[in-house]
């Protein structure tokens, strides 16, 4: 076991969930025997209190050019991204002769889309090609390369400094992070932002929404780490604010240390997980209980149903649906198939379990009985939008924050 990430100290596993695959490597039916497996253990160091993974799969694994996720395919993405642009655009950019944005991790463009259409200078740094082409192909600057400190130096040097430097569930997933923040201290204007938004440790706890947990995302925040994090690298916390998104988010707005007030919102945050004690031993090794719980309860009612007779099929390939997946060993005699809008993924093989991905009108040419929903965290979207399946006398399965058929 490797030891803490950010300051060094030692780390210790509470959370162990087994062999796991890349999140996001559908495969080509012919391409079985060639995955990937990593086991995936999450820990706490007993310094910063920073909830981590305890072993690093390679970066280029994970972000390679056939990278599957496409921040697109979600109206509510769409949507909150639109709002993120714009409320950049009205407040840190806003008054600057020529302010200039960097998205770390901007996926196909859809926020950056939104940061060109109101005039604003920008870049995004976006090392899956595929993505990173589609990105383009909208309009949207994009230098594809990770990013940190020889990258974010050389694009200081030959477009001047970042007035906001912006990622969404990005950063959770970058274990070498002095590099990361050493390129944003090179890249940011004296008086600029880091603002990052990732799934919150508290919300994940709280829901014991495990599936959050995967091979890509390395760390777990709270606001009492990421204060330890800033603090470390001559950074300040300066804003928390919970974000509905993520299947619930934070976003963490750092500034240089001293440069600005920080927001009331973060000693509240701070005094809330201290209270609840977040990150104490006995409050994780309570989650990881609750978490084989929700396995052991999951795997009954899909064996029940099986053995009933009953259709059920998956709704949404997501990334979070390997961890469960994986961790339950729910395969196609299970769950026969997962339905799933994105193009890239339809004709493909879920990762670990090799469910095959198919388009919606699959689901909606045969209705189901059942329909296990990998996708919660859209599931107001999804449901309202899914009226037939109710209509024809289909149930939800959920399993955050607990195992129930949805019966109405």
């Amino acid at each position: 076991m490797n030891g803490c990430r950010i300051c060094g100290g030692r780390v210790e596993e509470f959370l162990d969930l087994g062999p796991q695959p890349l999140p996001d490597a559908f495969l080509l039916p012919e391409e079985l025997g060639e995955e990937y497996f990593h086991r995936l253990a999450v820990g706490r160091c007993t310094g910063c209190t920073v909830v981590q993974l305890t072993g690093e799969v390679p970066r280029e694994r994970v972000f390679h050019h056939d990278y599957a996720y496409r921040s697109a395919q979600s109206g509510a993405m769409r949507e909150h991204f639109a709002r993120t642009a714009l409320g950049f655009a009205d407040t840190e950019l806003a008054g600057r002769a020529d302010p200039f944005f960097v998205e770390i991790g901007c996926n196909d463009g859809t926020l950056l889309r939104n940061v060109a259409a109101a005039g604003i200078r920008h870049l995004g740094f976006e090392p899956s090609g595929g993505a990173a082409a589609l990105a383009r192909s909208q309009g949207a600057r994009v230098r594809e390369d990770f990013f940190e400190a020889a990258t974010a130096a050389a694009v200081r040097e030959e477009e001047g400094p970042a007035h906001v430097v912006y990622s969404s569930d990005t950063i959770s997933q970058i274990p070498y992070t002095a590099s990361l923040l050493a390129g944003v201290d090179a890249l940011l204007d004296p008086d600029g932002v880091f603002v990052f938004d990732d799934p919150y440790l508290r919300d994940m706890i709280e829901k014991t929404s495990f599936d959050q947990i995967c091979n890509e995302r390395f760390y777990l925040f709270s606001v009492r780490s990421v204060t330890a994090m800033a603090e470390r690298y001559g950074f300040e916390l300066v804003d928390a604010v919970r974000l509905p998104g993520y299947g619930g988010g934070m976003r963490y707005v750092l500034a240089r240390a001293g440069a600005r007030t920080p927001s009331p919102e973060v000693a509240r945050l701070r005094a809330e997980e201290e209270e609840l004690r977040l990150t104490e031993p006995e409050t994780l090794r309570a989650f990881a209980a609750s978490v084989l719980r929700i396995r052991d309860e999951l795997t009954a009612l899909l064996r029940r149903l099986r053995a009933e007779g009953r259709s059920v099929a998956g709704y949404g390939a997501t990334a979070k649906s390997a961890t469960v997946t994986n961790l339950c060993g729910i395969g196609p005699e299970l769950v026969p198939y997962v339905c799933d809008t994105t193009p890239g993924k339809q004709g493909r093989l879920s990762p670990g379990v090799h469910i095959p991905v198919v388009p919606p009108e699959t689901f909606t040419a045969d209705y189901p009985e059942y329909a296990l929903l990998f996708a919660w965290s859209h599931a107001e979207e999804i449901i309202a939008k899914e009226q037939g399946f109710r209509a024809a006398g289909g149930k939800w399965i959920v399993y955050v924050p607990e195992v129930r058929v949805l019966e109405s």
